[in-house]
Protein backbone atom coordinates (compact mmCIF):
# COMPACT_ATOMS: atom_id res chain seq x y z
CA UNK A 1 0.00 0.00 0.00
CA UNK A 2 0.61 3.85 -0.85
CA UNK A 3 2.74 4.78 2.20
CA UNK A 4 1.04 8.31 1.89
CA UNK A 5 -2.33 6.80 2.02
CA UNK A 6 -4.31 8.09 4.80
CA UNK A 7 -6.49 5.09 6.74
CA UNK A 8 -9.52 6.90 5.58
CA UNK A 9 -8.38 6.90 1.78
CA UNK A 10 -7.62 3.54 1.97
CA UNK A 11 -11.20 2.44 3.38
CA UNK A 12 -12.42 4.49 0.35
CA UNK A 13 -10.22 2.95 -2.27
CA UNK A 14 -11.16 -0.73 -0.53
CA UNK A 15 -14.77 -0.12 -1.06
CA UNK A 16 -14.98 0.53 -4.74
CA UNK A 17 -15.96 -2.12 -6.94
CA UNK A 18 -12.79 -2.96 -8.53
CA UNK A 19 -12.25 -5.29 -11.28
CA UNK A 20 -9.45 -6.18 -13.50
CA UNK A 21 -9.89 -4.21 -16.86
CA UNK A 22 -12.53 -0.93 -15.15
CA UNK A 23 -11.78 2.74 -16.58
CA UNK A 24 -12.59 4.37 -14.23
CA UNK A 25 -12.68 8.91 -13.51
CA UNK A 26 -11.56 10.12 -9.67
CA UNK A 27 -13.28 13.76 -9.51
CA UNK A 28 -11.06 15.90 -7.14
CA UNK A 29 -7.63 13.43 -7.28
CA UNK A 30 -5.60 16.07 -4.95
CA UNK A 31 -1.86 14.92 -5.39
CA UNK A 32 -3.12 11.49 -6.88
CA UNK A 33 -2.75 9.27 -3.89
CA UNK A 34 -6.24 7.30 -4.16
CA UNK A 35 -5.69 6.95 -8.01
CA UNK A 36 -1.83 5.57 -7.46
CA UNK A 37 -3.40 3.31 -5.37
CA UNK A 38 -6.46 2.36 -7.93
CA UNK A 39 -4.12 1.98 -10.30
CA UNK A 40 -2.27 -1.18 -8.47
CA UNK A 41 -5.28 -2.69 -8.07
CA UNK A 42 -7.34 -3.18 -11.79
CA UNK A 43 -5.12 -4.99 -13.78
CA UNK A 44 -5.33 -3.86 -17.24
CA UNK A 45 -8.05 -1.14 -16.30
CA UNK A 46 -7.52 2.38 -16.88
CA UNK A 47 -8.33 5.61 -14.36
CA UNK A 48 -8.36 9.07 -15.66
CA UNK A 49 -7.70 11.91 -12.59
CA UNK A 50 -9.06 14.64 -12.66
CA UNK A 51 -8.56 18.18 -10.35
CA UNK A 52 -9.65 21.97 -10.97
CA UNK A 53 -6.66 22.79 -9.71
CA UNK A 54 -3.54 23.11 -11.90
CA UNK A 55 -0.77 22.72 -8.60
CA UNK A 56 -2.95 19.57 -7.61
CA UNK A 57 -2.52 17.74 -11.19
CA UNK A 58 1.46 18.93 -11.29
CA UNK A 59 2.04 17.38 -8.14
CA UNK A 60 -0.25 14.09 -8.88
CA UNK A 61 1.98 13.74 -11.90
CA UNK A 62 5.72 14.35 -10.55
CA UNK A 63 4.50 11.76 -7.97
CA UNK A 64 2.90 9.15 -10.16
CA UNK A 65 5.68 8.52 -12.76
CA UNK A 66 5.74 4.64 -13.05
CA UNK A 67 1.97 4.54 -12.66
CA UNK A 68 1.58 6.90 -15.64
CA UNK A 69 4.33 4.56 -17.58
CA UNK A 70 2.43 2.18 -16.63
CA UNK A 71 -0.75 3.53 -19.40
CA UNK A 72 -2.96 2.59 -16.18
CA UNK A 73 -3.37 6.29 -14.85
CA UNK A 74 -3.16 9.73 -16.31
CA UNK A 75 -3.88 12.86 -14.86
CA UNK A 76 -6.34 16.12 -16.60
CA UNK A 77 -6.73 19.53 -15.61
CA UNK A 78 -10.20 20.33 -15.52
CA UNK A 79 -13.33 21.40 -13.19
CA UNK A 80 -15.65 18.57 -13.43
CA UNK A 81 -18.51 20.88 -14.11
CA UNK A 82 -16.63 21.44 -17.69
CA UNK A 83 -15.24 17.67 -18.31
CA UNK A 84 -16.22 15.97 -21.55
CA UNK A 85 -14.85 12.93 -23.06
CA UNK A 86 -11.95 13.25 -25.54
CA UNK A 87 -13.26 12.24 -29.19
CA UNK A 88 -11.16 8.81 -28.63
CA UNK A 89 -12.36 8.45 -25.13
CA UNK A 90 -14.01 5.24 -23.95
CA UNK A 91 -17.19 5.95 -21.26
CA UNK A 92 -15.95 5.00 -17.89
CA UNK A 93 -17.65 2.58 -15.47
CA UNK A 94 -17.33 3.96 -12.21
CA UNK A 95 -16.61 7.58 -10.85
CA UNK A 96 -15.71 8.60 -7.71
CA UNK A 97 -15.16 11.91 -5.52
CA UNK A 98 -13.80 12.55 -2.47
CA UNK A 99 -14.22 15.78 -0.67
CA UNK A 100 -15.39 17.95 -3.79
CA UNK A 101 -16.97 21.27 -3.20
CA UNK A 102 -19.03 20.97 -6.69
CA UNK A 103 -20.94 17.23 -5.75
CA UNK A 104 -21.11 18.49 -1.63
CA UNK A 105 -24.36 20.19 -2.24
CA UNK A 106 -23.26 23.66 -1.05
CA UNK A 107 -23.47 24.15 -5.07
CA UNK A 108 -26.41 23.35 -6.72
CA UNK A 109 -26.16 24.77 -9.74
CA UNK A 110 -22.65 23.65 -10.35
CA UNK A 111 -23.60 20.22 -8.99
CA UNK A 112 -26.19 19.91 -11.71
CA UNK A 113 -23.84 20.52 -14.31
CA UNK A 114 -21.34 18.49 -13.01
CA UNK A 115 -24.18 15.46 -12.49
CA UNK A 116 -25.17 16.09 -16.10
CA UNK A 117 -21.36 15.79 -17.39
CA UNK A 118 -20.13 12.64 -15.10
CA UNK A 119 -23.76 11.11 -16.46
CA UNK A 120 -22.21 11.61 -20.11
CA UNK A 121 -18.74 10.52 -19.27
CA UNK A 122 -19.97 6.75 -17.83
CA UNK A 123 -21.61 3.55 -19.17
CA UNK A 124 -25.55 2.99 -19.27
CA UNK A 125 -24.33 1.02 -16.16
CA UNK A 126 -22.02 3.49 -14.64
CA UNK A 127 -22.12 4.84 -10.51
CA UNK A 128 -21.09 7.11 -8.82
CA UNK A 129 -19.47 7.02 -5.63
CA UNK A 130 -18.49 10.14 -3.41
CA UNK A 131 -17.60 10.36 0.18
CA UNK A 132 -20.03 10.86 3.02
CA UNK A 133 -21.23 7.19 3.57
CA UNK A 134 -19.47 3.93 5.50
CA UNK A 135 -17.04 5.11 4.03
CA UNK A 136 -18.37 5.73 -0.01
CA UNK A 137 -22.56 6.57 -1.21
CA UNK A 138 -23.99 6.05 -4.55
CA UNK A 139 -25.00 9.06 -6.36
CA UNK A 140 -28.00 8.79 -8.65
CA UNK A 141 -27.28 9.97 -12.17
CA UNK A 142 -29.66 11.75 -14.05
Amino acid sequence: MDKKLSKRLAEIVDALPLFDGIRILEIGCGPGAAAREVSKRIGTGYILAIDRSAKAIQQAIAGSQAETASGRLAFRHVAVENFELQADEAPFDLAFAIRVGALDGRHPEIEARALAKIAKALTKKGKLFIDGGNPLKEIPLP
